[in-house]
């Protein structure tokens, strides 16, 4: 199987470089080797390794700067995805691309499942759930993933972010009014190769067969009080926090420029009838991450 990987550098894509491999020959490429709006050099390259799927790790996600990039969000997250999806239909290839619950607004109070109608409440949700509809309607085989709260070795994630604080604060307030399923970068790549593998004979072949969006994320629903308790209780050096007090605080405590969903928690339910498997629980995830 011919992989063509973008976005290696970011938390998921560099999971995936490394998880690809065995399905066979693999090029990757990061923000620094082109500018993946450039929508003439994006399919060149895709015509020049010639996939027979391509997997896209990259994304526009800073929720907040969004609002006011509303233009380059659009077109990370909306054109240069529907530009793959046209020249893997053009080159009888798939597309595996990964979004976001933040389609949803978050007032279900359960799980979402792929059937629920997304209602985004943001410019990053909105280019996602563009960017979804993009590549239904290109006519290419694909994959979409959606997943959520999704960590792994970036200093940005919720993760870093919590053992940082917890090292330089001796209180920390957290909001307790947002839930949803975390989920480690390395197992969402490995998840992904897992699904993928499955078809390794007739990989596009295989997507089509199934084709369609998929939620995949860890199992479980947790505030982000009680994955940041989590993450402090398993922190691999808490002899250096400093933190004493956890407090619970609500989202209205925090303004920020972009409106976040409240519950984005995540019904996975039809991609593990559909691969036969799923993600572990979220804390046996965590645990494993900060081991």
């Amino acid at each position: 199987m011919r992989v063509l990987l973008f976005g290696k550098t970011g938390q998921l894509g560099w999971e995936l470089e490394r998880a690809l491999l065995p399905l066979g020959p693999l090029t990757a490429y990061g923000p620094d080797e082109f500018d993946l709006t450039d929508l003439d050099t994006l399919r060149r390259v895709i015509l020049e390794n010639r996939p027979q799927v391509i997997v896209n790790a990259s994304a526009y996600t800073a929720v907040d700067l969004a609002e006011k990039e509303s233009d380059l969000a659009r077109r990370i997250n909306v054109l240069a995805p529907e530009g793959m999806a046209v020249v893997a239909r053009e080159l009888d290839a798939a597309l595996v691309h990964y979004s976001t619950d933040y389609v949803f607004d978050g007032k279900k109070n359960a799980p979402y499942t792929e059937q629920d109608i997304p209602q985004p409440l943001n410019t990053y949700g909105q280019t996602k759930l563009e960017g979804e509809q993009a590549i239904a309607e290109s006519g290419a085989a694909y994959f979409i993933f959606r997943t959520s709260w999704v960590y792994g070795n970036s200093p940005a994630s919720f993760v870093n972010k919590v053992l940082e604080w917890g090292r330089q604060r001796e209180t920390l307030k957290i909001v307790s009014d947002q839930m949803g399923s975390p989920t480690w970068a390395r197992m969402l790549a490995q998840a992904t190769v897992l699904a993928l593998a499955q078809g390794a004979r007739s990989p596009v072949s295989f997507i089509r067969a199934r084709q369609g969006i998929y939620h995949l994320g860890g199992r479980g629903v947790v505030s982000r009080l009680e994955l940041a308790q989590a993450i402090l209780r398993l922190d691999p050096r808490s002899q250096e926090q400093i933190v004493h007090r956890v407090d619970a605080a609500c989202t209205a405590d925090f303004p920020t420029p972009a409106v976040r969903p409240l519950y984005t928690a995540l019904d996975c339910g039809k991609f593990a009838s559909t691969f036969r498997f799923s993600l572990p629980p979220w804390e046996q995830a965590l645990t494993l991450a900060l081991g």
